[in-house]
């Protein structure tokens, strides 16, 4: 039988170690902690004025006009919200970034034809430049996201090498602003403050609050 001493050594022991370890059975062992927002910053710590405003609609701009393009894409994007999630632990990336880009790019899918922009020169749930890039797989396929996901990161790379001492911020605007208009657009962080880059980060924390 244990003595009180004892008794009160070992609760106390248990108490301390629930201390050290509040969250372990809120997270998934098997992955490292910075998979939940990737290798290149918390867009969830990271300022953004959202959409650029348009002063004949204040409504569709800003964080308010983000997040509401965000709602209306969110179950279109649902059904993928496994595949992102797969694309974006490989390559280190947030995966409610991809859901933002899947989202302003292509609604989901929803406003393609065949995969294709009303263009026809835009491919896939990320919407790839055939002249660029030249697009693989299907338009929703795993194929065409890890390529499109793997352009992206190696466009943050490129831009951390080449501004060293940016912040994390200007090295993921500066990042989604090359993924979409080219690296060499990219030269001061003025040319990082583009309606592409403040929305899709400001779209990825309403997907980042709800599950992505």
């Amino acid at each position: 039988m244990l003595s009180a001493a004892t008794f009160l050594g070992l609760f106390a022991l248990i108490d301390t170690s629930r201390g050290l370890y509040p969250f372990i059975h809120l997270a998934n062992p098997t992955l490292p902690p910075r998979l939940y927002h990737g290798c290149y910053g918390d867009i969830m710590t990271m300022e953004t004025p959202g959409a650029s405003c348009d002063m004949d609609i204040l409504i569709k701009c800003g964080i308010h006009g983000s997040e509401m393009f965000a709602e209306m894409d969110l179950r279109a994007i649902k059904p993928y919200q496994i595949l992102i999630k797969e694309v974006g632990q490989k390559h280190c990336l947030d995966p409610a970034l991809i859901a933002a880009i899947i989202s302003r790019e292509s609604h989901g899918g929803a406003a393609l034809c065949d995969g294709w922009d009303h263009t026809g020169l835009k491919f896939g749930l990320m919407q790839l430049d055939k002249k660029t890039y030249h697009p693989v797989g299907t338009w929703d396929s795993k194929e065409h996201l890890l390529q499109a996901v793997e352009i992206l990161t190696d466009r943050i790379k490129a831009i951390q090498k080449q501004f060293p001492t940016w912040s994390a911020t200007q090295h993921l605007k500066g990042g989604l602003s090359a993924f979409k208009s080219g690296i060499e657009t990219i030269a001061t962080p003025l040319d990082i403050e583009t309606d592409f880059a403040n929305d899709i980060i400001a779209r990825g924390r309403f997907y980042r609050r709800n599950g992505f």
